[in-house]
Order: C-alpha cells, then sequence, then structure tokens
C-alpha cells in the first residue's frame, strides 16, 4: 500500500503532462471525427465478400482506418515529446527520487502515453460502432476485436522503436521521425509486396509484409479487398493468429528490452 501512492503520484503527473489541454479533447474528437463521419458503411463493401466474418472484418476496416492515424500521432507524441522532453531536461531524475523501482516508473510513464490513449481510441471506437451497427457487434466481436488486434500491433512495434530509441539517444526528435518514416516505409513497402504478389503470383513478400502488419494476413484470410477469388495466398484462421501473436511477440521483445535498458543502463 505505500509504494502504491507514490506509483499512482507518478501516474497522474505523467497524464497531466501528456493530456493537458487541449490534447485529450482534440484527439477525442478526432477518433468520434472518424468513427461517425468517415466510416465507410456502402453497399460496395459488402459486395466483396461472402462471409458474415468478412463483413465484420471489412467495416472494421473501414471504421479504424482514419482514427488510427490519429493514435499513431498522440502516442508518438507522448513517448517522443513527452518521454524525450524529461529525459533531455533531466525532470525523469525527479522521479526517481520516489520509492519505487525504475521499472515502476517506466510502467506509469507507458501506462499514460500508449494505455491511456488506447483506452481513448477503443472505447470512442467500439462504442461508436456499436452505435453504427450493433447487429455486427453483437454476432462478430470476435472478428472485430481480432481486427482492431491485427490493426494495432505494427503501430505498437513502432512505438517499440521509438521508445528504444528515445532512451538511448536521450531525446525523442530523432525517434519521432524515424516512427514516421517507418509507417510510411510500411505504407509503400505494403503495396509495393501487394503489387509484385500479383505480378509473380509468389505471395511471400506480402508473407513477410505480415509478419510485422498481420492485417494484410487476416485481409487474404477473409478475402477482402484483394478479390473474393484470389487463389495467390489463402492462410487458415489459425496462420493467420501465428502470424498476430508473431507480431505481437515483437512488440512484447521491444518493450522488454525498452524495460532493461531504463531500469539497467540508463544514465543521467
Amino acid at each position: 500500500m505505500g509504494k502504491g501512492k507514490p506509483f499512482l503520484e507518478v501516474l497522474a503527473s505523467a497524464i497531466h503532462e501528456d493530456f493537458r489541454f487541449p490534447f485529450l479533447e482534440l484527439f477525442a474528437f478526432l477518433y468520434m471525427l472518424g468513427a461517425f463521419a468517415l466510416a465507410n458503411f456502402s453497399v460496395s463493401l459488402y459486395s466483396q465478400v461472402s462471409t458474415n466474418e468478412a463483413v465484420a472484418y471489412v467495416v472494421t476496416t473501414s471504421l479504424i482506418g482514419f482514427s488510427l492515424l490519429f493514435f499513431l500521432i498522440l502516442v508518438f507524441k507522448n513517448i517522443a515529446y513527452g518521454l524525450g522532453s524529461e529525459l533531455e531536461k533531466g525532470i525523469i531524475q525527479t522521479y526517481f527520487s520516489y520509492p519505487l523501482k525504475r521499472w515502476a516508473i517506466l510502467t506509469a510513464k507507458l501506462l499514460s502515453g500508449i494505455g491511456v490513449s488506447l483506452l481513448l481510441f477503443l472505447g470512442i471506437q467500439i462504442s461508436a460502432f456499436y452505435i453504427l451497427a450493433p447487429d455486427i457487434v453483437s454476432t462478430q466481436l470476435s472478428t472485430i476485436m481480432l481486427t482492431y488486434a491485427a490493426n494495432l500491433s505494427f503501430p505498437l512495434i513502432i512505438s517499440g522503436i521509438i521508445l528504444l530509441l528515445t532512451l538511448q539517444l536521450g531525446r525523442g526528435g530523432i525517434g519521432l521521425v524515424v516512427g514516421i518514416m517507418l509507417y510510411l516505409g510500411m505504407s509503400i513497402a505494403s503495396q509495393i509486396a501487394l503489387l509484385v504478389a500479383q505480378a509473380t503470383e509468389s505471395a511471400l513478400g506480402v508473407q513477410i509484409i505480415s509478419m510485422f502488419s498481420p492485417n494484410y494476413a487476416l485481409q487474404y484470410h477473409y478475402r477482402a479487398l484483394v478479390g473474393a477469388s484470389s487463389s495467390l495466398w489463402n492462410p487458415t484462421l489459425s496462420e493467420t493468429m501465428l502470424y498476430i501473436g508473431g507480431s505481437y511477440a515483437i512488440v512484447a521483445a521491444l518493450f522488454i528490452l525498452g524495460y532493461i535498458y531504463f531500469s539497467r543502463r540508463l544514465n543521467l
């Protein structure tokens, strides 16, 4: 109980810095805008797929697309600018005076920087989804959550890389630039991989991309947006789950390395 209060104080301080006005209100508005105004529920989407699971996947993907960019911006800002600024200015040393292990301090910072952002993103998305399409949510919740998991893994991989760079360099500017370049690079690489796969009739490139961004494996599994008659690659649900699990194993490895560096090698 004695250590709980210092942890909550660090967490409250981190949340106050990461979400000082108007960040929380602005991003909540942008998430709602993406969910209610820009989600695509057109009939043409349904015509591309033939199963209820595929319909749920396509609708969920359309709901995620615009809002995911703002989630990335918020998380990148919290890690690169928030944590990086505290490291550069030496503010983090103040937290070292608390009766807490270093790993607990980093946990509080990550709960604020990523955890709160993720809860805000998922809370607004799922609530909006239920309002817009309650029948899909009630019957295909597992497919919806699987689609969110597949779409969020790569942003979390980039977040882990940004965390490592920020801790190593003691500032967040370079980490932020690298994160943006990785995100744009994956978008370009995935499109090239899809084109090459169609031209060569080999799914190897897409399979490699799916190790880091498993949404592509899920896309091929449901035969959504890549042609319902495509026989290029037909991963089973079990295979798709392996890609999703593998991507989160990468996420876990990156953050474990971040914890090790913060706890043992970070010198201020």
